[in-house]
């Protein structure tokens, strides 16, 4: 564990370094070193690829103490950098792997802090438009705290938790953000409707071929407490679906 945080302090460093002026003479200014990709040689590419995951670590770390109102001391990490190339550490290395360690373990601290409250916020949020959007002319709120609103009538059939389906599917958040499309893959996606978020299990079941549902779903029938992606823990969620098919299993098909 230490001996990572090691590397990775390294490596963010290293990475903000690339990105410093060369020292040149007084008199002179310091020669861009730039290369194309078409002029570098192997040992070039594979030296840029290091150096740029180490600025990409750094430029994330960066934005994930922004949340905080904080950011990298950029003076700081420069004469860490000078003075562990140049041999001249100010701390011994069991001091250095410490401080990596305690940096990750502030970091993380702050981070849940920062999930616990965004979870309690999304919670009220959701519990306030749900509030609003049940109120609305053609939402239905089911028993379990799920809504939805028919946008087209199907006239196929109808799945069971156990059918397989065939859906075109947008999903947002509450503030309208796209965190997931099939749209904009380009293909619907198939799938068990057992195997997916309770919201989709419930809600789907009332549709019928050729329907599209527009869904309201409460965090505890989406993810709940869980992070995936853009969506952060107790999100309520918004989901447009078109039914295309309930998919036979193969031997019903083979009977017909």
């Amino acid at each position: 564990m230490q001996k990572s945080l090691v590397a990775l302090t390294i490596m963010a460093t290293l990475g903000l370094a690339a990105c410093q002026p060369q020292q040149g003479t007084t008199t002179e200014p310091a020669q861009d070193p730039k290369l194309t990709k078409e002029e570098m040689t192997d040992a070039q590419k594979q030296a840029y690829a290091m150096g740029a995951s180490m600025g990409m670590f750094v430029f994330t770390r960066d934005k994930q103490m922004q949340q905080f109102g904080e950011s990298i001391d950029k003076d700081a990490l420069m004469q860490g950098i000078k003075d562990g190339m140049g041999n001249t550490l100010m701390f011994e290395t069991a001091e250095i792997q410490q401080l990596a360690q305690a940096g990750e373990q502030a970091m993380q601290a702050k981070q849940q802090e920062l999930a616990s409250k965004m979870a309690e916020e999304n919670i009220a949020k959701g519990e306030a438009f749900l509030a609003e959007n049940g109120q609305k002319e053609g939402v239905i709120t089911t028993e379990s705290g799920l809504q939805y609103e028919v946008m087209a009538e199907g006239e196929g059939a109808s799945p069971v938790a156990t059918d397989t389906v065939k859906v075109h599917y947008k999903g947002t958040l509450l503030d309208g953000t796209e965190f997931d499309s099939s749209y904009s893959r380009g293909e619907p996606a198939v799938f068990p409707l057992n195997r997916v978020i309770p919201g989709w299990t419930e809600g789907v079941q009332t549709m019928k071929e050729g329907g599209k549902t527009r869904f309201f779903i409460p965090s505890e029938l989406a993810y709940g407490e869980r992070a995936t992606g853009n969506i952060t823990p107790n999100s309520t969620l918004i989901f447009e679906v078109e039914l295309l098919e309930v998919v036979k299993p193969a031997e019903e098909e083979a009977a017909e």
